[in-house]
């Protein structure tokens, strides 16, 4: 059980910090079962319920779980070492499809955007105790939300998507709770899940979002909260279609405890509509990034949702960061106000060179997957196999296990980097480097 290391302390704290010291370092593996209540109580001589608060304690703090007669255990670490570790190594020489990153040539230059802001701060210098949002960035924020049937809400800002949909799970969510992801999906949201102590129930997508089907079986297992891509998912290109919209909401509006926390992150360079999920349950939030529009480095991602999630989200960040930096939104505001980006000419430019790489494999009998965004999925028969034989062609791409639970292997390729002259090759180089997996719209 707990081999040669013993457990101390007589009181919940320090029981508590003794199993923690242990975990940390490494005397207490994953998986290690810890001993009944009753039997360390005896051991140590302290009173049962002295150890039942340490155990809550620890499994509020995500370092143990609990399943029923079973007993406890040591949590599996957060999956996030291991994700960061499959990224693939790029030796000089070779093509890099894999980071993800948008296209620089596409990004506005910030320069003009961060003068005005530094002008409209100069004229109102930000101060202790004002609101975290500026007027004029909630207004444009809200009216665009408005404009793509976004159900109305306060706005809220985050540094970025994943700070957002780590500040709506953690308002709702306990350790031990499940949370519905898509799979494949983001490498991002699959480690945070598990480092906030929450149990991931994989989700099928295909072309058009989660299979209503996949979800439906992870509500029934008892998922607590759904994390779902409008557009542009990561790393399927999928986008939610109108169909699958509502079927969804058809399939939510029996479970109205669910939380839903939509990422919007391709607002600003997709072309298809947004068809939101948000309201049919009692607790919502959907979050817009500026990311990959504006440039990685431009720290900030709206949010909106009810007025419970957004009051929870906004407390307890006053207790954090406090706020996210003015100088970024008034630099977002300039930039959204003075139309920084062509957004139907990025959408444009990225669906091109997705769509002619997308049919040029499809020519040579591989499918692929990539409906919208900067990314194109290819289902492979060995995973490890493609993405060494696509590194001595010359071409790095990303290894599907960075994206997977339990979907079937495959390669995402980024193809913000791509010239129109460069598809034929890596078409064929993909093709002579893959075995096709099935040739449907469904990635498990």
């Amino acid at each position: 059980m707990l081999g040669e290391y013993r457990i101390t302390g007589r009181g919940a704290s320090d029981i508590a910090a003794s199993v923690e010291a242990g975990v940390g370092s490494g005397a207490l593996a994953p998986g290690t079962l810890l001993p009944p209540m009753r039997e360390l109580a005896a051991r140590l001589g302290v009173n049962p319920n002295t150890v039942a608060a340490a155990y809550r304690t620890l499994r509020e703090r995500g370092v143990i779980e609990t399943d029923g007669r079973r007993g406890s255990r040591v949590r599996p670490r957060p999956s996030s070492a291991p994700r960061d570790a499959l990224r693939t190594e790029v030796p000089a020489g070779v093509r890099d499809l894999t980071d993800g990153n948008p296209d620089v040539a596409l990004l506005p230059p910030l320069d003009g955007a961060l003068a005005a802001a530094a002008r409209t701060s100069a004229r109102r210098p930000t101060l202790y105790g004002q609101d975290p949002v500026a007027p004029e960035l909630a207004r444009l924020a809200r009216a665009g939300l408005d404009a793509d049937g976004v159900p109305d809400g306060p706005v809220a800002l985050a540094s970025g998507a994943l700070d957002a949909i780590e500040r709506v799970l953690a308002a709702h969510l306990r350790p031990g709770d499940a949370v519905a992801v898509e799979d494949p999906g983001w490498g991002s949201v699959l480690d945070l899940a598990p480092a906030l102590g929450l149990r991931v129930l994989p989700v099928a997508v295909d072309d058009d979002g989660p299979r209503t089907d996949a979800l439906a079986r992870a509500l029934a297992a008892g998922a607590r909260a759904l994390v779902v891509t409008a557009r542009a998912q990561n790393p399927t290109g999928a986008a939610v279609s109108a169909e699958r919209a509502a079927e969804l909401r058809g399939l939510l509006a029996d479970r109205p405890e669910v939380l839903v926390i939509e990422d919007d992150h391709g607002h600003g360079f997709v072309d298809l509509p947004l068809h939101p999920l948000g309201g049919v349950t009692r607790h919502w939030a959907l979050v817009r990034s500026t990311a990959k529009a504006y440039g990685p480095d431009l720290r900030l991602a709206v949010l909106t949702g009810d007025a419970v999630t957004l009051d929870r989200v906004r407390g307890r960040q006053r207790l954090g960061p406090g706020w996210v930096s003015r100088l970024l939104q008034y630099a977002v505001v300039e930039l959204w106000s003075s139309g920084a980006v062509d957004r139907e000419a990025v959408a444009r430019s990225y669906g091109e060179r997705r769509g002619a790489l997308v049919a040029a494999l499809r020519e040579r009998g591989v499918a692929a997957h990539g409906r919208s965004g900067m990314n194109v999925w290819v289902p492979v028969a060995d995973e490890t196999g493609a993405v060494t034989r696509l590194l001595g062609a010359g071409w790095a791409v990303a290894a599907g296990a960075r994206f997977r639970v339990e979907s079937g292997p495959g390669v995402r390729l980024t193809v913000s980097q791509l010239r129109p002259a460069d598809v034929a090759e890596l078409a064929d180089a993909v093709a002579a480097a893959v075995r096709p997996g099935a040739s449907g719209v469904r990635y498990d």
